[in-house]
């Protein structure tokens, strides 16, 4: 047994075990912390000794984290999140200003959110205004300056150079396993609603390479479109945090999706101290993990 007096959480052996998580392992995890496996690996080792419990999974064919390593990791995130909010308090700010921003629903539930929370705590004289809206409407917004910046999802070959890359996935075609699908007849289509860029690919790419689409069911919320596919009434778009198992891939009939992105997007004439460090502190946060968590 190691004494309590002997325990330590190291800062960044913490941060190692979060990369992790978010990349899913260690190999990768050190590409985007910009170590080596070995150093990162070496970091675990030393806090395992530390706390007396191991916290990966090393069992062939076992999960990532054992109990223990998936406890740590709810403690982590509250722990680096008051020591970087503490280091970042002891920068005096007299920060003052509006910011109109835009979130995804599924982003309301993330890193982003902690970022914003912490955001608002440090800098108590910027008002911020949010309103949460699908991707296509905060993209409009922006575009008529109704918005200063915006958290949007879109396709990879839309992103620009000025935007602030959080996050990659890729896109697909499922249906539930159970589900038989008649040749020849049109496919029964799950979808968002008209303010869906999903739909409007579907509809607009998609019909016009042979696929012949016909809408079933219709809903604005990623809920609601996992539950229709796991019900078995037809064919959907979901990324790859909405997969569950009993859902299958599809790729006959259907042309292949484009993968997606999440950025920060500004508006184009919106610039602003307050704006700018809120920019600065989500591009911050990548740079230590290579990553944000998005909702699933």
């Amino acid at each position: 047994m190691v004494e309590t007096k002997n325990r330590r959480l190291d800062i960044d052996a913490l941060r190692a075990l979060r990369a992790i998580k978010l990349h899913g392992g260690v190999t990768r995890a050190a590409e985007a912390l910009g170590l080596t496996q070995s150093a990162v690996s070496h970091k675990i080792k030393r806090m395992e000794a530390s706390l007396g419990c191991e916290l990966l999974d090393r069992r062939p064919g076992g999960g990532m984290f054992t109990t223990d390593g998936e406890g740590l990791l709810h403690y982590a995130a509250k722990i680096l999140g008051l020591h970087d909010e503490a280091v970042v308090s002891f920068a005096k700010s007299n920060l003052a200003g509006r910011i109109l921003l835009g979130f995804t629903e599924d982003t309301t539930c993330s890193d982003l959110s902690r970022i914003l929370g912490r955001f608002r705590r440090l800098h108590p004289q910027v008002a911020i205004r949010t309103k949460v809206r699908m991707s296509l409407v905060l993209r409009s917004m922006l575009e008529h300056g109704e918005l200063d910046v915006a958290i949007v999802q879109l396709f990879a070959h839309e992103v620009r150079p000025t935007d602030v890359v959080l996050f990659r996935e890729n896109l697909h075609w499922v249906k539930s396993r159970e589900l038989a699908l008649e040749d020849g007849a049109p496919l029964p289509f799950l979808s968002f609603d008209d303010d869906c860029f999903y739909r409007r690919w579907a509809i607009d790419i998609g019909q016009d390479e042979g696929a012949e689409l016909e809408t079933v069911f219709e809903c604005s919320s990623a809920a609601g479109i996992i539950a229709g596919v796991q019900a078995g009434l037809g064919v959907a778009l979901l990324s790859d945090r909405h997969l569950r198992p009993e859902m299958e891939i599809i790729s006959e009939r259907l042309p292949a999706p484009p993968s997606l992105v999440y950025v920060v997007r500004r508006a184009k004439k919106a610039r602003n101290p307050a704006l700018e460090s809120l920019v600065l502190e989500i591009d911050s946060e990548i740079n230590r993990y290579g990553k944000l968590a998005l909702a699933s």
